[in-house]
């Protein structure tokens, strides 16, 4: 397949092709992918190690599957299905939390206009709210909040009906609250 015939090839396509034999179809459908799969996978793991374990384990589950896909969605999202999924396996097979204590000298100060220092800090705090979440609530929290995408949307990504998403949403909102003005024991 050439490169300009690539392009033209849809994601279903080159699913079909993988599945069919085709030697290079797969790593190409992984090439237009990569990024977005991996951000997904660092939003819904604990650590960047457990994100990459979980990516590799959730890309060879795709490739293996790839026969079994229905078509019933896009193929971005089965992917995308499918490393949220192998994310939290892995959360559930290690069971354990990572926190990181804050003390009341490590609280943000206000930030200001140009305060990039302020605002990474801030940005780590509220990563390790969100990290303090169950998974299920953060990974709710990430497609709707991060993501961008429609409860809808959402709900047909992570397997569940729209109603669980929102729930999932709210509860979720409501612990960040929660961990974010200093209550982190009931968070």
């Amino acid at each position: 397949m050439s490169s300009a015939n690539r392009t033209e090839v849809s994601d279903r396509d080159l699913l079909a092709a993988h599945a069919g034999g085709e030697e290079h179809a797969f790593a190409e459908l992984l090439l237009r992918h990569q990024d977005h799969l991996y951000q997904v996978a660092l939003r819904a793991s604990y650590t960047p190690e457990d994100a990459a374990d979980s990516l590799q384990d959730a890309l060879l589950s795709a490739h293996r599957g790839a026969a079994g896909f229905r078509g019933d969605a896009e193929v971005r999202s089965w992917l995308h299905r499918i490393v949220v999924n192998a994310c939290l396996d892995r959360i559930r097979r290690n069971k354990l939390r990572r926190t990181v204590p804050l003390s009341e000298e490590s609280l943000p100060e206000p930030l200001y206009a140009r305060d990039d220092f302020a605002a990474c800090e801030a940005s780590l705090i509220v990563d390790a709210a969100l990290f303090a979440l169950p998974a299920d609530q953060r990974t709710a929290l990430v497609a709707v909040e991060l993501e961008g995408l429609s409860i809808a949307d959402a709900a047909a990504q992570l397997g569940v009906p729209e109603g669980t998403v929102k729930s999932r949403c709210a509860r979720g909102r409501a612990r960040l609250a929660t961990y974010l003005n200093g209550d982190s024991d009931s968070a």
